[in-house]
């Protein structure tokens, strides 16, 4: 049985689980919390476009990302 909470299959279509990536990439930088949030949002989307929600989850990703460079300029 596939468990939807902890260990969804979109997020789990390669080697790494999704949040262990964006934990140790978010961890390893000097980011303020909502740069992580918009980080790790944009990493999240893009991560799970081809078993989830396809072009909408990449407009998501380019979403944050946009956010994230605004914040940053």
């Amino acid at each position: 049985m596939t468990d939807m909470v902890n260990h969804p299959p979109h997020y789990n279509a390669g080697k790494y689980e999704v949040i262990d990536i964006i934990e140790s990439i978010t961890n390893s930088m000097d980011l303020t919390p909502f740069e992580g949030y918009c980080l790790g949002n944009a990493l999240k989307y893009m991560a799970r476009f081809t078993n989830k929600n396809g072009v909408e989850d990449l407009k998501k990703a380019r979403w944050y990302l946009n956010r994230l460079i605004e914040q940053s300029e």
